[in-house]
């Protein structure tokens, strides 16, 4: 069978196939510990397999090189097609809507951390750490770890890996092939990740936490196996843990590759991205916690400094874990907070919001007008570390941020006119589109997503895509003048 599509949707057929391998951890896990969910991953596995070995056979003749369009039209399919599969095993195990279920692995694999569901603690084990591994495998992005093999069956990668890529400057490469980016990401990843794991266990947790808690911390998407999340263990050794691996999954894992294969810390030094991360983050943790102490929230400083610490890089850097209910602080700081998310992590990590980079170009940019209605005659390009930022980079962060704060006002409106108070509205839709999480009001961090209608529930759930996708990808296809070309 050709057509038009036939390499895109051979190419989807192995991604599923691919991602229905995931699904073998919690079947050995379910089956070991007898949670009563082998079932719900025996039917998930199947149908799974079944679909993505029909669909690359349909199109097993279509071998042509994917062009551009196909690139934004398979990073659409999958992260569009994927949590419908992912959300199989919480249908069946636990009785979701098809709605609530989607929410929840559209939530895992764009990290975003927003859960339905309570009694979380209680779960089956496998289901948990289902969860979890969505989040761990969306962090990078499944289409990263296909395009590693996907090479290997005569498919090419570059155009997916540019669609996919965080940030504006998509056509930076760590090595010359595509693929070797793409398994360098992966490695350093994963060894971080084994890293985070024995940390964690140091620091008291059991294993089970200690890989779930892992696999959220590196992906930076705030589900928990507590309802309590963080505030279950109330453990300073812990929450520092939490902080200096959610710092470092903040920051670009290419800089961390050139970092660790160099065994130099000059790419840290060079990127400009790294310092303001840190400087902003550590800026805002003294100034927030001041602030709360002098609000009298807690009677002692370093008490105030412990907690702002753990939540504010939590919610700045799009996590979501939560050590105590800081909805409860003065309006100022949780706000300070997801304002921080926005922007504040970097491009190539596994964080939300628009990244730093776009929010430095933002400056220079609105400083140099500014400098230019002074002397209009100046030549002012605008450098980000010891680079030139060219003319058209400079338009589509202009055209991404007016793009970002207009589907945030979109769909702010949208929550509000069915019934949602516009605290919650605005702050589920921030929250959602930078893939953190927990917002404010009725979605605060000791609440959950499960009192939303259908409805707000599909809203949030476009904003995730949305996000993870970085708008315009998703748009881009969305536009009849894709389909028409």
């Amino acid at each position: 069978m050709h057509s038009r599509y036939g390499p895109v949707l051979r190419a989807l057929g192995m991604i599923v196939m691919l991602f229905g391998l995931t699904l073998l951890a919690p079947v050995i896990l379910s089956w070991a510990v007898d949670d009563g969910a082998q079932s719900a991953y025996d039917e998930t596995f199947a149908l799974t397999m079944t679909c993505g070995a029909l669909l690359w056979h349909a199109f097993r003749d279509d071998r042509r090189e994917l062009k551009v369009r196909d690139g934004f039209l398979m990073v659409v399919l999958v992260w569009t097609l994927l949590p419908a599969f992912a959300a199989l095993p919480m249908m069946i195990q636990l009785g979701m809507s098809f709605t609530d279920a989607y929410f929840e692995a559209m939530s895992g694999l764009t990290t975003t951390g927003s859960t339905i569901l309570s009694g979380i603690d209680l779960l089956p084990m496998s289901i948990n750490l289902w969860r979890h591994l969505l989040v761990w495998i969306g962090g990078m992005g499944l289409i990263v770890l296909a395009i590693a093999i996907l090479p290997l069956f005569g498919i090419g990668g570059r155009q997916m890996f540019k669609a996919e890529t965080p940030g504006p400057m998509k056509d930076d490469k760590m090595t010359p092939r595509v693929a070797e980016t793409a398994k360098g990401l992966w490695l350093v990843y994963l060894g971080v990740s084994i890293a985070c794991v024995f940390a964690y266990r140091w620091a008291g947790m059991n294993w089970f936490d200690a890989f779930c808690h892992t696999f959220s911390t590196m992906g930076l998407g705030g589900f928990s196996t507590h309802d309590a999340s963080f505030g279950y263990f109330d453990s300073p050794a812990i929450e520092a843990v939490c902080i200096f691996f959610m710092l470092v999954a903040g920051m670009n894992f290419g800089t961390m590759y050139l970092a660790l294969s160099g065994r130099s810390l000059r790419p840290y030094l060079r990127d400009p991205e790294a310092r303001w991360f840190i400087g902003v983050t550590l800026f805002s943790i003294v100034a927030v916690s001041v602030f709360i102490w002098q609000q009298q929230v807690y009677p002692e400083f370093l008490t105030a400094l412990r907690h702002v610490a753990f939540n504010l890089v939590s919610i700045a850097t799009t996590t979501g874990l939560a050590s105590v209910d800081y909805a409860q602080w003065p309006i100022f700081a949780p706000l300070c907070m997801l304002f921080l998310s926005s922007f504040v992590t970097s491009a190539g990590s596994t964080g939300g919001g628009i990244k730093m980079i776009r929010a430095l170009l933002l400056y220079k940019l609105v400083y140099r007008e500014m400098v230019r209605a002074l002397h209009p005659k100046a030549v002012l390009p605008i450098r980000v570390g010891d680079q030139v930022a060219p003319q058209p980079i400079l338009y589509a962060v202009l055209g991404f941020s007016f793009l970002y704060m207009l589907s945030i006002a979109a769909m702010t409106l949208l929550l509000s006119l069915s019934g949602l108070d516009i605290i919650s509205a605005f702050t589920a839709v921030v929250a959602s589109i930078n893939n953190t999480g927990p917002g404010l009001g009725v979605v605060g961090p000791s609440t959950t997503y499960a009192v939303l209608s259908d409805f707000q529930t599909w809203v949030c759930t476009f904003a995730m895509l949305l996000g993870r996708l970085e708008i315009l990808t998703l748009l881009v296809v969305l536009t009849p003048a894709f389909w028409r070309g």
